[in-house]
């Protein structure tokens, strides 16, 4: 930790060209999914430059992951608004999309006209596990900050059961963890609050002044314009049944329901593109997520693919490419413009909140509740990147994921233990571990082929 003055005060707030580097570097950094994106931004923003503190963030955290949306992405415009108010969760939250937009849009192009080129297939076959390693070394950096005590560690691992076993809803979790945390507090608050030491911890909890209601009219009155007006546009210059009016509809429904991060949302978004809609034909969707995974960015990006692929096959008043590019912005801004409404709406309310017993209490219990759902996403991205084949099943109302040990990938396993090493214990940077594996990936695949 910093030294700080004898009164404990903490370090000065960084400037907002200062925060604007960090929130660069996240943003090239965001990679691994959630897991890997929250750490990423823990590393930095507390542990680095103090300017949040740890309580802070976990509130911020639990607030985002609550919300319908992309966790991560919603996580870092809090952080920025906590240090420079809108402007700062607009540059941080927008930082943190535009990488990714801009990396899935040239591989679906790639995709679109080279989707055999054996260069790409094999740079993607190095990442896959490389990336599978990030999210696991994260998501033990994360638990060990989270589960505090056995009890907290018991609450991790029942909703791991419940939501990879029981298929339980995610929002389902989320309530009962804090129901338990609030009740639990009340008669144990040593075991559910947080740690003291966080209230006086750099970056410490400052009080927050009272919210205007005419703050939040005003705020809605700005964004819900800002997300529905494109739609209105396009369907008054092509139509209101044309592809980009019906994506745009299509991805506004799923900005509103997507609890539980991408994982929760993307079978069915699959299933609607392929089946009903017919912009992928069967399969392409884990080539997009395979995209989405091992490059930065929220995993939600992948429904760029999806909107740029459709549009790319099936608009015919316009050039493929140009459709596609069209279809690629206007999916992502459905996407991520009700996330910017979420956080500063609710975010002054939770700030107000934060040093309130009972919501401490629960949000500490969702905080456990929550290592065991990316716990869930952990596993469920390791057996798709080892396995060449799973088999799913109903025993007794649980839900079983088989693999197939004869189609056991030796080396993705091999590249994959090799980058959690690299990072967890020899500390070695996000990129040159994942350029590594990719340059792996790429070697072995010629091997093979030579």
């Amino acid at each position: 930790m910093k030294p700080t003055d004898p009164v404990g005060a903490p370090p000065p707030a960084p400037s907002f060209r200062e925060a604007l580097r960090i929130w660069i570097k996240v943003a090239l950094l965001s990679f691994g999914g959630p897991a890997g994106q929250i750490a990423v931004m823990h590393r930095l923003v507390v542990e680095e430059k103090q300017w949040i503190g740890e309580r802070r963030f976990l509130v911020a955290l639990n607030y985002a992951m609550v919300l319908p949306g992309p966790e991560a992405q919603q996580l870092a415009t809090y952080l920025g608004w906590l240090l420079h108010g809108t402007r700062g969760g607009l540059a941080a939250g927008t930082l943190f999309v535009l990488p990714g937009f801009l990396a899935i849009l040239a591989l679906s192009i790639l995709y679109a006209y080279f989707r055999d080129l054996a260069v790409v297939e094999a740079l993607f076959y190095g990442l896959k596990p490389a990336v599978m390693a990030v999210v696991v070394a994260a998501l033990v950096r994360i638990g060990k900050k989270a589960l505090r005590n056995g009890v907290l560690v018991l609450l991790a691992a029942a909703a791991f059961v419940a939501i990879f076993y029981l298929e339980v809803p995610f929002p389902i979790i989320i309530l009962g963890a804090a129901l338990i945390g609030w009740l639990g507090g009340r008669r144990h608050p040593e075991i559910f609050s947080p740690p003291a030491a966080a209230k006086s911890e750099a970056g410490g909890e400052l009080e927050a002044p009272p919210v205007p209601w005419r703050r939040s009219l005003r705020l809605l009155a700005v964004w819900l314009p800002l997300w529905f007006a494109p739609l209105a546009l396009l369907a008054l210059l092509f139509g209101p049944e044309h592809l980009f009016v019906t994506q745009g509809v299509f991805f506004s429904k799923m900005a509103v329901v997507t609890f539980g991060g991408a994982y929760a949302v993307l079978s069915y978004v699959a299933q609607r593109a392929v089946e009903d809609y017919g912009w992928l034909a069967p399969g392409e969707m884990l080539d997009g997520l395979g995209m989405a995974e091992t490059t930065p960015g929220p995993l939600i990006q992948v429904v760029q693919f999806v909107g740029f692929m459709g549009a790319f096959r099936l608009v015919e008043d316009l050039p493929p490419l140009a459709a596609g590019l069209i279809a690629s912005v206007v999916v992502t801004w459905v996407t991520f413009v009700p996330c910017f409404l979420w956080i500063f709406l609710g975010a002054p309310y939770i700030q107000r909140l934060q040093n309130n017993q009972a919501l401490n209490t629960a949000l500490s219990a969702v905080t456990a509740a929550i290592v065991g759902v990316i716990l869930n996403l952990a596993l469920w991205f390791c057996l798709n990147t080892l396995f060449g084949n799973l088999a799913e099943s109903h025993v007794y109302g649980l839900r079983l994921l088989l693999p197939a040990w004869n189609t056991l990938d030796l080396p993705a396993l091999l590249i994959a233990a090799v980058a959690f090493l690299l990072l967890f214990r020899f500390r070695t940077g996000l990129i040159p571990t994942l350029a590594g594996s990719a340059a792996a990936g790429l070697l072995y695949r010629m091997l093979l082929h030579a």
